[in-house]
């Protein structure tokens, strides 16, 4: 009965998210039906032997107009290329012409992206990718929200509300609806509806689903569960240089309780594991291995760990972490 209900609400999101693009699609198709159709009536028209009444008949010699054409063309071709030659265009950022390097002998800072985090998106199961800006905005949201103690539900609810102020009712609906339905199996992965049209372009109620998929899946990106009977669990997240790959171990010896913390770095980065009062840090100078850990006599409801990659982004990244007996 509880697979039953979780497909029925998957059935209902599926429809919400592609309702309306439908409808669009088929309106489109009306429109372009229309345009054919007078195109085709204009050219019959033309076709037609009987001269308009009041009007005067052209006539060209033949030959005429494609050489004209050819000629404005050439003229017009040859001006603006002495113009671009006597004042190149510049780049945005430039005030004067700049010449630059072939190439550069080490990879430079003020090249790499500023917003390393981005990458991770690709990961996300969405029938459509989100604007840069609303991904960001949906992270930092989460990234604020993660260590929160409220429910799933509510917490989903705060990322996004933002975005839609005016309509708690709607949202407190559909943020329901994402969490009753499931994702998980591969089965549901492949029946994720596609939606072709752009986010700008998409209903106010389609906008939510989507940015509240995205909410919950980065923040279950960002949480790793531990406990007595799972007491690993990993994760990764890819960045514009390559892969973090996290791997959070529970370790009982006796009355010690240890919270080991490995991860594999794409770049030189530092690692910082916080809880309760207690903090340990490491940092790389390289890309490659590195741990940090914490010990105490049990564990506290709840760590930080902090991933901090300078030379991709000022902002670090906050995963959390929920032991439990």
């Amino acid at each position: 009965m509880n697979s039953d209900s979780e497909s029925l609400q998957h059935q209902c999101l599926c429809c919400l998210l592609t309702d309306n693009v439908k409808s669009n699609e088929r309106s489109l198709e009306c429109k372009e039906n229309d345009g054919v159709e007078n195109l085709l009536k204009e050219a019959t028209a033309s076709k037609s032997s009987q001269p308009k009444l009041g009007g005067t008949p052209q006539t060209f010699k033949l030959g005429e107009i494609p050489t004209v054409q050819d000629r404005f063309q050439a003229v017009l071709k040859r001006r603006l290329q002495i113009q671009v030659q006597d004042h190149p265009p510049l780049f945005p950022w430039e005030t004067q012409l700049t010449d630059y390097p072939d190439f550069v002998d080490e990879p430079s800072r003020s090249l790499v992206p500023s917003w390393g985090w981005m990458v991770q998106q690709s990961k996300l199961n969405l029938p459509r990718p989100l604007p840069e800006k609303v991904f960001r905005q949906l992270l930092e949201q989460c990234q604020a929200l993660v260590t929160s103690s409220v429910p799933l539900g509510a917490k989903l609810v705060q990322v996004v509300e933002n975005f839609f102020p005016n309509e708690p009712q709607a949202l407190n609906d559909i943020a329901g609806l994402v969490l009753r339905s499931t994702y998980r199996s591969a089965s549901t992965l492949e029946t994720m509806p596609t939606i072709q049209s752009d986010y700008s372009d998409l209903q106010p109620r389609q906008q939510m689903a989507l940015s509240l998929l995205a909410a919950k899946q980065l923040l279950e990106n960002l949480t790793l569960p531990l406990s007595a009977t799972s007491p690993v669990v990993e994760r990764q997240w890819l960045t514009s240089v390559g892969a973090l790959n996290i791997r959070a171990e529970y370790q009982s010896l006796g009355k010690l309780t240890k919270l080991l913390v490995q991860a594999e770095l794409p770049v030189k980065g530092t690692l910082t594991l916080q809880g309760s009062g207690t903090l340990a840090m490491t940092t790389s100078s390289t890309s490659g291995y590195l741990s940090v850990e914490l010990g105490c006599e049990q564990l506290n409801p709840t760590y930080t760990l902090e991933v901090e990659f300078p030379e991709i982004d000022e902002q670090s990244l906050l995963f959390v972490i929920n032991p439990t007996v």
